[in-house]
């Protein structure tokens, strides 16, 4: 349309060159035309941009050319994603600003407070249950980490059997957390479980693992790390096999032992994956409950072991304080922005978003 008008507009407007009017002439035209006295007639101003059209260009060469017309594949899983979760999100936030419990009636929506975080902050079980999960997660991520990053060295030196090696390591995340709870379960049983024989040898034991609450956190944080040292391994062994030659063979001709390489040659150059190993780990160490739910087939975890997860659940279906266990889930919620945040932007700045 706009094309139209600019045609139409250099095919009625006067011409230049010899059909304008000489003023030697008489005021007559080359062309036979009469000049008329007064100022000349403006050309037609050039119609405004439809506003639709506008901002199809505004977004095209924001996000690409074909923003607008692949939004019909990617627009309805957006709305869907938008309702059903962050929908969610904040219909929890506003329920745990109410004071909604059981089934009895609807949320209270007009009076609005924040006395189930007030709340929580008084419950030292929601303390104990905090702590607890902070210390969760950064035992298992910094164990998990470490553990992975040895292992990943050692298959990348060549030793033999490699791929057999690097299957059983990662074999572990493939079961999920009822099948390793069921696992470790047995492996911690008191009377005849695989830990407190083997201990047995060195005639220590028995230690009830699950019983003592000043251990069970440790034994569940070593259970999680058995399963997911091998995702650990695998992202920092894809680390090592993109580190050039070169830096394995300058640090050789320097004369650094390979401690001295790997720690100040290699090891740094793995941030990029310490990082997203890091994170990932952490969502899982949030995400225990099926684990801790498994391994005592109730909403109430071994003394010592409670979590913000299994606090948050049990408030909730078991004592039905509806509102509370949304204020935990928003406490919860929040822990993971923080770890999921700062890596968002890290990536960000890197550009590889």
């Amino acid at each position: 349309m706009l094309d139209f008008y600019r045609r139409l507009y250099r095919t009625i407007r006067p011409s230049s060159g010899d059909d304008e009017a000489n003023p030697d002439d008489g005021g007559v035209r080359a062309d036979g035309g009469v000049v008329t006295d007064g100022p000349a007639a403006e050309p037609p101003a050039e119609p405004d941009r439809d506003v639709t059209t506008r901002l199809k260009a505004s977004l095209d060469r924001r996000f690409g050319s074909d923003f607008m017309e692949s939004s019909v594949f990617w627009l309805p899983p957006f709305l869907l994603m938008g309702l059903f979760v962050y929908g969610a999100v904040i219909w929890n936030l506003l329920i745990s600003l109410t004071d909604y419990q059981r089934f009895e009636n609807a949320p209270d929506y007009s009076d609005l407070d924040f006395e189930m975080y007030t709340r929580a902050l008084a419950d030292s079980g929601f303390i104990d249950a905090a702590v607890n999960t902070l210390i969760l997660l950064i035992a298992f991520t910094a164990g998990t980490l470490i553990v992975g990053l040895v292992l990943a060295i050692l298959i990348d030196r060549g030793i033999r059997f490699e791929n057999t090696f690097r299957t059983i390591y990662l074999l572990p995340m493939s079961l999920s957390f009822v099948v390793t709870a069921q696992f470790w379960l047995w492996i911690y049983n008191y009377n005849n479980g695989i830990a407190n024989n083997l201990i047995g040898t060195f005639g220590l034991g028995p230690i009830s693992w699950l019983g003592n609450q000043d251990i069970v956190l440790y034994a569940i944080i070593f259970a999680l790390m058995w399963q997911f040292s091998g995702y650990a391994m695998v992202v920092y062994l894809a680390g090592l096999r993109a580190i050039p030659t070169e830096h394995y063979e300058a640090a050789k001709v320097d004369g650094a032992s390979a401690l001295k390489m790997y720690w100040r040659v290699i090891i740094p150059q793995l941030k990029g994956a310490t990082i997203s190993a890091a994170v990932v780990l952490m969502v899982f160490g949030m995400k225990a409950f099926d684990f801790l739910y498994s391994l005592v087939g109730g909403y109430r975890p071994p003394n010592g072991a409670d979590i913000l997860a299994t606090k948050m659940v049990r408030e909730a279906y078991a004592n039905l304080n509806w509102a509370y266990g949304s204020a935990i889930a928003i406490v919860l919620f929040g822990m993971a922005l923080s770890v999921i945040g700062p890596y968002l932007v890290y990536e960000y700045r890197r550009n590889n978003l």
